[in-house]
């Protein structure tokens, strides 16, 4: 039997990969900002730190993240303020990408296969691959653009189920002129790192994507946070979740201009982990790092309340929201076999 019928017919799932809970509810940290170890002396880090520094939490964190703050929070939930009572937990074991996303992706940990970010191929099917089955949608109505190429491993169970791109992959020789161009650019201007590209150059894949292709359900990953934090640039993980913002304003305009998707479309935005909480350890996750299994949510769309942050609420898990995407298509999440987590903002009103 079928869940009642919700107002959602599209959900845009976005992950930005570490972005702490800390920046998110507070802004840029104060015990950071003037760091030189953390990259707080280079060029432009004095007129960014001028431009972030405010006296309070909220003034330091709509100064980041504007948009965010000021648009979309408001007209949703926001989950995962440890300082105001507000928990949201990975529960795999290892606190790092891949089993952070597949829990995202699955609704479950899988400690026992699942134990780092080996490239094996997720042992269950996720619900990407679920939805379009159940939802009898066309390959390229399912969709994920991501900058980590392990992506093409942690989404799909049977390759070639959904429509991936992720990583450096070129273009198909059928994509538009766009997609072509931005497909040359990420082997022009490559990043640091082997195995992933600029996070621009995903975005614009998938809102070239969005535009021509009209998905039921996109997942937009971002990775530039996590990688800069590894390199103790906390200068450049300010620039990548500015960028990061600046998205997400981008994707909403653009959802709120389609007709297939306005005010019929819900937004869920997380990450994978959590990271540390001193200067130690910001830079750092993994089973060992003492905070790294807390991160955040938000959720924006006409099934939710708008609540914008919620404080002292119970605690809430990575694995619930698999779940919630489920019902939020009217599907319930009983349907999913081996779902470990409940839906969130939908089955309940805050």
């Amino acid at each position: 039997m079928h869940a009642a019928p919700r107002k959602t017919k599209a959900v845009v799932l976005v992950t930005v990969d570490g972005l702490r809970w800390q920046e998110i509810f507070g802004g840029i940290d104060p015990r950071l900002m003037d760091e030189k170890s953390a990259g707080m002396k280079e060029p432009g880090a004095a007129a960014l730190r001028e431009r972030l520094a405010k006296d309070t939490p909220e003034a330091r964190r709509e100064a980041l993240l504007p948009f965010f703050w000021k648009e979309l929070a408001p007209r949703g939930i926001v989950l995962g303020n440890a300082n105001k009572g507000s928990s949201v937990r990975v529960t795999n074991a290892f606190r790092v990408s891949y089993p952070g996303y597949s829990e995202i992706l699955t609704g479950r940990a899988q400690d026992d296969v699942i134990k780092g970010n080996d490239e094996i191929r997720n042992p269950t099917p996720s619900i990407l691959e679920f939805l379009r089955e159940k939802l009898s949608l066309k390959r390229s109505q399912v969709a994920l653009f991501a900058s980590w190429n392990a992506f093409h491993f942690i989404a799909e169970h049977t390759p070639g189920s959904i429509a991936i791109n992720a990583g450096y992959e070129p273009a198909d020789p059928a994509a538009s002129p766009r997609a072509k161009e931005l497909s040359a650019l990420q082997f022009a201007a490559r990043t640091p790192w082997d195995e992933a590209r600029h996070d621009y150059v995903t975005f614009e894949l998938a809102l070239d994507y969005l535009r021509r292709e009209h998905p039921r359900l996109l997942y937009i990953s971002f990775d530039e946070t996590d990688d800069w934090a590894h390199g103790r640039r906390y200068d450049r993980v300010l620039d990548a979740i500015q960028y990061f913002d600046h998205t997400l304003q981008t994707l909403w305009i653009t959802l709120q201009s389609m007709p297939e998707y306005r005010d019929q479309t819900t937004l869920v935005i997380t990450c994978d982990h959590g990271r540390g909480d001193t200067l130690a350890d910001y830079d750092s996750h993994g089973a060992k790092v003492q905070g790294a299994d807390q991160i955040w949510l938000a959720i924006i769309g006409p099934d939710t309340p708008a609540r914008g942050e919620l404080t002292d609420t119970e605690e809430y898990h990575q694995r619930d929201i698999a779940p919630t995407i489920l019902e939020l298509f009217g599907i319930p999440a009983a349907s999913y076999a081996g779902v470990q987590g409940r839906a969130i903002g939908v089955a309940k009103r805050f």
